[in-house]
């Protein structure tokens, strides 16, 4: 029997008993190990049993955390892909422009996956991607978290029950708090689309894209016009007295909203990304952070005098096939996060925030002494930026695998693919300034 055969074979059988889906982490950072830590906490449904990162420290930290052993560590994927098929499945969570080029040979190798959104950096990529998954028959199911946030799949289930009729338009709006845009979309990793290898919104809000296409079902978008720039993270925007880093040459430091040291140091925020390792568990004392700050961490640059290149805001205006619009707003640097979403159909309309943790059903009421009537929804989460959806998602992912009906927040490549679409094409709207066609898939 030749081993492609007996592979094939294995495929099929693997998921017949109950046992607990073997998992090797690809890319040991933040949104990886959250993902994986549905194992810590469901260990009769997922094992992680490998590890594959470059960086020494975080392969120990990971090997230590889940009790991994040598063997099932690896500094590359061409470490793992030459060994004997060792799991199910991977959590691929490297960086966005490596998402496909480490995907595909994994998926060669006999693995399904669990793959970080964006699925990949341009469109003939994720295409890519797609005919290679639907070739050798793999599953590939994308980080979607929105879909399994109770709030939205709540919304998508009234949506399927035809309570507000036939959608005619869909809005939704993201905003980016101040200090979220500071540390990943000016100072971070995704500040430079040649760096973090996407756009702000499809680094951000390819969510957002998702879940207007997901909620519109089968139809697809076709067309796209979009605007935005970068407008407020510029060296000529910067107020008077401002320096080059926080901590060494600010004379307004202490009042500015963009101080390293409040954000890193006195609150502490954003660690995971800002001190390295802190999700693996390392600690840091606050004179170590600020002497980072003041010499090495990109996240001691002042907002206005750094290298970024990628929007501050963009809005994307979209057509789908059977003639309803929708509209995504994303907006960086405000106050307060929020993502909202407003759909309205043929019979009614829903409206609703999701840190509020819930949203309302509207019908017209033609009464006399009405004009509409409304009903209030609790989905019982608030607060969470994604809503309570990672280990949701992570827990259908195992029970895909396992043989189980995806469920209606089903984030497979193939179901995932218009959202990035109209992302594609919003980018390429905004840079040449003109309304971009969609590819049919």
């Amino acid at each position: 029997m030749s081993n492609q055969l007996s592979m094939d074979i294995d495929d099929k059988n693997k998921y017949d008993h109950e046992r607990p889906v073997t998992v090797v982490i690809v890319g040991a950072g933040h949104r990886s190990l959250i993902y994986a830590s549905f194992a810590e906490m469901h260990p009769e449904q997922m094992k992680i049993v490998g590890v594959v990162d470059p960086d020494v420290e975080r392969r120990a930290l990971t090997k230590e955390r889940f009790d991994l052993s040598d063997e099932g560590c690896f500094s590359d994927i061409d470490e793992l892909i030459t060994k004997p098929k060792m799991a199910d499945a991977v959590i691929n969570g490297t960086m966005d422009h490596l998402h496909v080029s480490t995907s595909i040979p994994l998926l060669r190798a006999g693995y399904d996956i669990m793959l970080e959104k964006p699925i990949g950096i341009s469109e003939d990529e994720v295409l890519s991607l797609y005919e290679e998954a639907k070739r050798l028959g793999r599953k590939v199911m994308i980080c979607h978290v929105l879909r399994y946030a109770p709030f939205y799949a709540s919304i998508r289930q009234q949506i399927a029950d035809g309570v507000i009729g036939d959608i005619v338009s869909l809005t939704t709006s993201e905003n980016v708090t101040y200090h979220h845009m500071a540390m990943a979309y000016v100072r971070g990793k995704w500040g430079r689309v040649d760096k973090g290898g996407s756009s702000m919104l499809m680094a951000k809000s390819c969510h957002d894209l998702d879940v207007l296409a997901w909620m519109k079902g089968d139809v697809q978008p076709v067309k796209v016009s979009s605007f935005g720039g970068l407008q407020q993270f510029r060296p000529e925007k910067a107020p008077s007295g401002a320096g080059t880093r926080c901590l060494v040459d600010c004379s307004i430091e202490e009042n500015c909203p963009y101080s390293a040291r409040k954000h890193y140091i006195e609150q502490r925020l954003w660690s995971a990304y800002v001190t390295y390792n802190t999700h693996l568990g390392v600690t840091i004392s606050d004179e170590e952070l600020a002497e980072s700050l003041r010499t090495d961490s990109p996240y001691g640059r002042c907002v206005w005098h750094c290298d970024n290149d990628v929007v501050d805001h963009q809005t994307v205006i979209m057509e789908f096939a059977d003639g309803s619009s929708g509209t995504h707003v994303m907006t960086g640097g405000t106050s307060k996060p929020g993502r909202s979403i407003h759909i309205v159909g043929t019979k009614g309309e829903i409206q609703g925030e999701m840190e509020e943790g819930s949203y309302v059903i509207r019908h017209p009421d033609a009464r006399k002494g009405h004009i509409y009537s409304e009903q209030q929804f609790e989905v019982g989460v608030s607060g969470d930026l994604h809503g309570g959806g990672d280990l949701l998602l992570t827990a259908d992912f195992v029970k895909v695998l396992r043989g189980a009906v995806p469920s209606i927040s089903s984030t497979s490549l193939e179901q995932s693919l218009h959202g990035h679409l109209i992302g594609f094409a919003a980018d390429q709207s905004r840079q040449e300034q003109r309304t971009v066609e969609i590819k049919r898939v």
